[in-house]
């Protein structure tokens, strides 16, 4: 890990189905890295991208300050919005870990069935079903971390092309003119827990690279 002096501020944005409680072996290791992780809750099964990102927003400029952002699937759709919706929020890097950004085959499938609806919610069921030609500022430096060790719900649901994290496909998390992008041997939920993805998180907010 990498010593900062600073303590910046990182906010974190939990996914669909997850309220944050996940992130806490990532929160640990940025905090000893020197950062000062909190967690962003934003109701995932209820709420619109809207009115999701705006909230994110909001709490990026109560950071006074540089804040940084790391999002893990469905947040990294909110943290886009949030930038696209509001370009002069602070400075900061960003990292994307495992968001579909582009769409969801894996949401696809779990509208097709009777369940969908309810078992997505409005968000992801307006983004994650449509494929999506995502955006964010040219001048702002965001990380991309996808998996590619195929394991999770989206195996069981439908026939995931390779490589994929067994929830979202490598190629569904790419964000045209992104700073930096990797790709590593974890699964879809399994990246919230490895110390190799919490290193790769920590070295681009430390220096803008993995």
């Amino acid at each position: 890990m990498f010593e900062c002096m600073h303590r910046h501020p990182v906010v974190v944005v939990h996914g669909l189905w997850l309220n944050g409680l996940e992130f806490f072996l990532l929160r640990d290791r940025l905090r000893r890295a020197g950062f000062a992780p909190s967690s962003f809750h934003y109701p995932s099964m209820h709420a619109t991208l809207a009115e999701a990102a705006d909230a994110l927003a909001a709490r990026l400029r109560a950071a006074g300050g540089t804040a940084h952002v790391v999002a893990h699937s469905l947040g990294g759709l909110v943290t886009c919005e949030a930038y696209a919706r509001h370009p002069d929020l602070p400075s900061g890097r960003v990292v994307l870990m495992g968001s579909p950004i582009r769409g969801s085959r894996t949401a696809r499938a779990v509208a097709s069935h009777w369940f969908g609806p309810a078992a997505l919610g409005p968000l992801a069921l307006a983004e994650l079903t449509r494929e999506r030609d995502p955006a964010m500022p040219t001048s702002r430096e965001i990380g991309v971390i996808a998996g590619s060790l195929p394991v999770g719900v989206g195996r069981v649901l439908t026939n995931l092309p390779l490589p994929n994290d067994g929830t979202v496909c490598v190629d569904e998390t790419e964000l045209p003119g992104a700073t930096a992008s990797l790709v590593l041997d974890v699964s879809h939920t399994g990246m919230l827990y490895s110390s190799a993805v919490a290193g790769s998180v920590t070295r681009f907010l430390e220096l803008g690279r993995f």
